[in-house]
């Protein structure tokens, strides 16, 4: 069997977790068949089984269109690039809107299955409209006709099928839940600080760590206002880079500026987007991990802080609470939304205060600490492992072919 993966991340540029998940996808199911990935970059290299081949993203071809638009027009071009060397493939597997007009065109030109991993749905990310423009109704009519098309749709969470049947006619049989995975191996406490020492954290004080992206999903606005709620000896490390918008990267700004005013002496803001290593090092020597987000289907950086056995306090939505078990490996605060966009928290404060809140429980309670991260880490290791995902998701490609 040959599968075909179209994706926009892969590594050396990945950004987020469908990058993440497809890597090591990838990896694993090269062990059992034939794999090869089309993303968007210049790689052009055989590794592990994995064929990969980049193709250029961002050429230029519409220099003159509106930037918001342009982003939807390179994606439309680029997808139609990777189909411009014949496919072998058994089936095409795609992730994330951009790369499923690609899966679309296989399917329909070489008439192999469409499987279609959701990783996140364009409907319950209105804000990417600030991002796309119009753009994003492009977005949404891609990702709406690649899972109206596919053999098989592969939810990374219950919680992420029960938003797939909510917002789109799909038969639930044709639905399977498959969870991101983690490598538990290269996932692991580490006693190194050479990436502490680089950004300027102290690895004697307590520290309250945030990995992701600048953008409103993520949510990392709540966790910058609850900062004056949290106890202030702490460390607060902000690893917060690739903002969505000029706007949105501006408010993150402005709200960090605003906490350094206040008087909050260890606030420290990585803008760059931290290697694997030093995501590492900086989640094994954090007291608490904290994801905000207003949206997750997964919340992959969850799984990676438990693997590192660090406690987490998370936001209780969509695939993150069934990752965290609350009370047990961290934290789950409620966070009460609006059912329009933006999505955001009906009572902003009252979101930070309670992050802040469940945060300082475990900071002051070394051995909930403790325990929470021992918990976590062994969670990691008996439900995530990507062995077991690579082998569900080669049984469902056995239905298919």
């Amino acid at each position: 069997m040959k599968v075909l993966f179209l994706t926009r991340e892969f590594p050396p540029y990945v950004y987020g977790g469908a990058g993440v998940h497809v890597d090591y996808l990838a990896g694993e199911l090269a062990k059992v068949m034939h794999v090869e990935v089309r993303c968007f970059g210049n790689q052009d290299t055989v590794k592990e089984g994995v064929r990969v081949k980049g193709f250029p993203f961002g050429k230029g071809s519409f220099s003159h269109v509106d930037k918001k638009l342009s982003g939807a027009l390179d994606t439309f071009e680029t997808n139609l690039e990777t189909l411009s060397e014949q496919i072998d493939a058994d089936l095409v597997h795609v992730h994330t809107w951009y790369a499923h007009l690609g899966g679309i065109l296989a399917k329909t030109l070489y008439g192999i299955p469409l499987v279609h991993t959701v990783h996140s749905l364009e409907p319950l990310r209105p804000w990417k409209r600030e991002q796309l423009g119009c753009g994003y109704d492009m977005s949404s009519w891609i990702e709406r006709t690649s899972l109206g098309l596919a053999d098989a749709v592969i939810a990374v969470s219950q919680g992420t099928k029960d938003d797939i049947l909510e917002h789109f006619d799909i038969d639930p049989a044709r639905i399977t839940v498959i969870y991101n995975g983690i490598n538990t191996e290269q996932y692991s406490p580490t006693t190194e600080t050479s990436a502490l020492e680089k950004y300027g954290v102290d690895p004697g004080k307590p520290i309250v760590l945030f990995v992701g992206r600048i953008t409103r999903q993520k949510g990392i606005i709540h966790l910058v206002n609850a900062i004056k709620y949290i106890n202030p000896d702490v460390q607060v490390v902000l690893c917060a880079g690739a903002p969505d918008t000029p706007e949105v990267h501006a408010e993150m700004e402005a709200a960090v500026k605003h906490v350094r005013r206040e008087g909050f002496k260890h606030l420290i803001w990585i803008q760059d987007m931290v290697s694997k290593e030093e995501a590492i090092q900086l989640y094994s020597h954090a007291t608490v991990f904290c994801c905000p987000s207003i949206y997750e289907p997964f919340g992959i950086i969850n799984l990676e802080a438990m693997a590192c056995r660090t406690a987490v306090v998370a936001s209780a939505v969509g695939g993150i609470k069934e990752v965290v078990v609350d009370g047990v490996t961290g934290f789950l605060v409620p966070i009460e939304q609006m059912h329009v966009a933006p999505f955001e928290p009906v009572n902003p404060d009252a979101f930070a205060r309670d992050l802040a809140t469940a945060i300082n429980k475990v900071l002051d309670d070394p051995k909930l600490a403790d325990s929470m991260a021992a918990a976590g880490q062994q969670r990691a290791h008996d439900v995530f492992s990507w062995t077991s995902i690579a082998q569900q998701t080669k049984d469902l490609y056995r239905t298919l072919v």
